[in-house]
C-alpha cells in the first residue's frame, strides 16, 4: 500500500480586490495563447504542475510562472552561453496540457477555487516515505567512521594552502592538470596517509608518487578516461562494512536523474552505481533516499562543500540498493498563493477533499515537459522501433530549451552525425548525450545496444510513462461509464492478489475499494467495457495486450495495481491575506539544520494538513 502525505498546503489570498482583479487580469493575458475550456462553473485552477490534488471541479490551467529567485545555471555545471536560459514559461507553450495525457474527470461537481501551484519552487516540498512508513528528513551530517576510513587528524597532513589548491583543481577553476604536494619527513606511511586524504577529501582527484630532484612529491591529478568511470575497486572495500552507501539527498530545483547525474560527475563514477526508490519533481524542494555502491560516506559528506542546491547527510552502510517503486509515497508541504475563490468555495474543495478524495491520475511531471512526450518514446520500445525511438530522444522540437541542446539537435537533423552533434553539447550526460556516446561507439545500425548506455532508471522511466498514459485515460473511461460507485467487473485487491467484484457482492464495495492494472503480462482486466477499451488502445498502439513481454527483458512489463480513488486522512487547513510572497512559509530541513527560526507567517494563506493513502 503506498502511502503519500501533504502537509501544509498553504494556499494565499491577495492582499485586496485590486491584487485579485490584477491577478484575474495577468492569468487572462497569460491563457490568451490557448482555447482551453473550463468546466460549468467557468473556473480554472491555474498550476504550473496540475495533479488534480485539490478536487476542484474544473480543468487545471497550465500558467508557469517565472521565479526570480531560481538559479538553474549552477556553477557545477555546464552554463549554458549559447542561448538565453531555460523558460519555464516559454517550455510550456509548447508542452503538454492535461487532455493530452487522459487527465479530464473530477470527482466533485461543486464550484472550484483559481490558485497558482508552484509559484516558486520552494513552495513545493516533497519527502519520500520509504517502505517501512519511515518519513526520509536531511537532519544529520555525521559520517559514520570504521578502522578503514582515514580520522580526523590524518588530514592535518594537508595545509590550507594545499586544500584550496587541490578544491580549485577538482572543480576545474584553474588550468592547472595537477598539484604537487611535498612530503616533508618523507616516509612510507606518510605518503600512504596523504594519498588517502586527497581522495577521501576530493572525490575525482587520482593520486600517484613522483621523485623530483631527490624529493618525494604526491601528484595529484583528474582522473580520465575508462578509469575514471570505471567501478569503485572492490579490493578496496572493507569486508565488514555494507557494499551500500545510503544517504538522504535534499535537492533544490533539480530533477533526480539530473541529480544523479551531477553526482557521478564530481565523483567520478557512472551514474548507474546508483539506485533510487523514485524520482522526484523538478520545481521542488526534495528530500528522498539515496544507494551508490562502494563510494564512501567521507566521499560523499565532501560534495557538501562543492555542490550549490544539493546536501547530503544521514549516511549508512548496507548489504542492498534500493529499487524503484518500493516506498510507501510521498509527504508534500504545498503552497497555492493568488487564491481567489471565496471562503465557501474553498471550505467546500477541502471539504471534498477530505471526504471524497480525489482521481489518482500520474501527474504531468510522468510525461516530460517538452513537445515531446516521454509516453511516446516508451510506446516506441515497446513497439521495438528502435529508429522511431533514436529520432523522438534527438529531433527538433519547439519550445525553449538550452542553446545547446537546440544546436545539438539542429546538428543531428542535418547530418545524423553522432560526432557532430556531440560536439555541441557541453553536457555530455543529458540522455541525448549518451545515446550519442552508445551511437559512436555500437553504430547507427545498432541503436538497442546504443540505448542501453542510457542508465537503465532513466531507460524504464520511458515505459513506465507509457503504462501511465494508458492508466489515465482507462480511468477517465472508466468514470464516465459507471461513475464513482462500484460496478460488477471491477477489480479490487484481496490481500495483493487482484479479483474481480461479482454482481452479488457490489453492495460490499465502494469506489475506493477499486483499483485499474497498469497493462502488463501478469496482470488481470476488468470485465465490463472498459477491459475490452485496454485492448483497443493498445491495438491502436500496435501492440498486444496479450503478450507485453519483450524481447529484451528489461523492457517486459509486468503490470501493476493502482486505486482509481485517493482519500486523505488528517485535512486541516486556514486561509490568510499576504502581501509579501518572499516571505518563507516554512523552515525546510536545511533551515532546521542551519538553525534558522520558524518564520512569523503573514496573515494570508491555506495551509493544509494532510495524510492520504494510496
Amino acid at each position: 500500500m503506498e502511502t503519500v502525505e501533504m502537509n501544509s498546503v498553504s494556499l494565499k489570498r491577495p492582499h485586496s480586490e485590486d491584487d485579485v482583479a490584477n491577478a484575474d487580469e495577468i492569468k487572462r493575458q497569460k491563457t490568451s495563447e490557448k482555447s482551453k475550456t473550463g468546466n460549468d462553473s467557468g473556473q480554472s485552477i491555474v498550476t504550473e504542475q496540475p495533479d488534480k490534488s485539490l478536487l476542484e471541479n474544473t480543468k487545471n490551467e497550465i500558467i508557469p510562472n517565472e521565479e526570480s529567485e531560481e538559479q538553474e545555471d549552477e556553477e557545477l555545471e555546464d552554463s549554458d552561453e549559447d542561448g538565453d536560459p531555460e523558460s519555464f514559461a516559454d517550455m510550456m507553450k509548447h508542452g503538454l496540457t492535461e487532455s493530452d495525457v487522459g487527465i479530464t474527470k473530477f470527482v466533485s461537481c461543486h464550484k472550484g477555487f483559481s490558485g497558482i501551484l508552484k509559484e516558486r519552487y520552494s513552495d513545493f516540498v516533497v519527502h519520500e516515505i520509504g517502505k517501512d512508513g519511515r518519513v526520509s528528513h536531511l537532519d544529520d551530517f555525521s559520517v559514520p567512521v570504521d578502522d578503514e576510513d582515514p580520522s580526523e587528524e590524518t588530514f592535518t597532513v594537508l595545509s590550507d594552502e594545499d586544500k584550496q589548491r587541490l578544491e580549485e583543481l577538482q572543480l576545474l577553476k584553474n588550468k592547472e592538470t595537477s598539484v604537487a604536494i611535498e612530503v616533508i619527513e618523507d616516509t612510507k606511511e606518510k605518503r600512504t596517509v596523504i594519498h588517502q586524504v586527497v581522495k577521501s577529501l576530493f572525490p575525482g582527484l587520482e593520486t600517484k608518487t613522483e621523485d623530483r630532484d631527490g624529493k618525494k612529491y604526491i601528484i595529484a591529478y583528474h582522473a580520465a578516461g575508462k578509469k575514471a568511470l570505471a567501478n569503485p575497486r572492490k579490493h578496496s572495500w572493507p569486508k565488514s562494512r555494507g557494499s551500500y552507501c545510503h544517504f538522504v539527498l535534499y535537492k533544490e530545483n533539480k530533477d533526480t536523474m539530473d541529480a544523479i547525474n551531477v553526482l557521478s560527475k564530481f565523483l567520478r563514477v557512472k551514474p548507474n552505481i546508483f539506485s533510487y526508490m523514485g524520482t522526484k519533481d523538478k520545481r521542488a524542494i526534495t528530500v528522498q533516499e539515496i544507494a551508490v555502491l562502494r563510494i564512501t560516506a567521507q566521499r560523499l559528506a565532501h560534495l557538501n562543500k562543492c555542490l550549490m542546491n544539493f546536501k547530503l547527510g544521514n549516511f549508512s552502510y548496507k548489504n542492498h540498493p534500493l529499487k524503484l517503486g518500493e516506498l510507501q509515497g510521498n509527504h508534500f508541504t504545498v503552497v497555492l498563493r493568488n487564491i481567489t475563490g471565496t471562503d465557501d468555495q474553498i471550505e467546500q474543495a477541502m471539504h471534498s477533499l477530505r471526504e471524497i478524495g480525489f482521481i489518482n491520475y500520474y501527474g504531468m511531471q510522468r510525461f516530460g515537459t517538452t513537445a515531446v512526450p516521454t509516453y511516446q518514446i516508451g510506446r516506441a520500445i515497446l513497439q521495438n522501433n528502435w529508429n522511431e525511438v533514436m529520432d523522438l530522444i534527438l529531433k527538433p522540437r519547439p519550445g525553449a530549451e538550452k542553446g545547446y541542446l537546440v544546436k545539438c539537435r539542429e546538428e543531428w537533423a542535418k547530418t545524423k552525425d553522432p560526432a557532430a552533434a556531440l560536439r555541441k553539447l557541453p553536457v555530455k550526460r543529458c540522455v541525448e548525450g549518451q545515446l550519442l556516446r552508445g551511437l559512436l561507439k555500437y553504430g547507427m545500425k545498432n541503436i538497442i545496444s546504443a540505448f542501453g548506455i542510457i542508465p537503465r532508471n532513466n531507460r524504464l522511466m520511458y515505459i513506465h510513462s507509457y503504462q501511465s498514459y494508458v492508466w489515465n485515460n482507462m480511468v477517465s473511461k472508466r468514470i464516465e461509464e459507471y461513475g464513482l460507485r462500484a460496478v460488477a467487473g471491477d477489480l479490487t485487491l484481496k490481500g495483493a492478489t487482484a479479483v474481480h467484484i461479482e454482481e452479488g457482492d457490489v453492495d460490499n464495495y465502494t469506489i475506493h475499494d477499486v483499483v485499474m492494472p497498469l497493462p502488463g503480462f501478469d496482470v488481470i482486466y476488468p470485465k465490463h467495457k472498459i477491459g475490452e477499451a485496454y485492448k483497443e488502445m493498445l491495438v491502436a498502439d500496435n501492440l498486444d495486450i496479450n503478450n507485453m513481454r519483450h524481447k529484451i527483458r528489461d523492457y517486459s512489463l509486468s503490470g501493476a495495481y493502482r486505486k482509481i480513488i485517493i482519500r486523505p486522512q488528517n485535512v486541516n487547513w486556514e486561509v490568510v491575506a499576504y502581501d509579501d510572497p518572499r516571505i518563507p512559509l516554512f523552515n525546510t530541513d536545511l533551515d532546521k539544520l542551519e538553525g534558522k527560526p520558524l518564520p512569523v507567517l503573514p496573515t494570508g494563506k491555506l495551509i493544509c494538513q494532510w495524510m492520504f493513502v494510496k
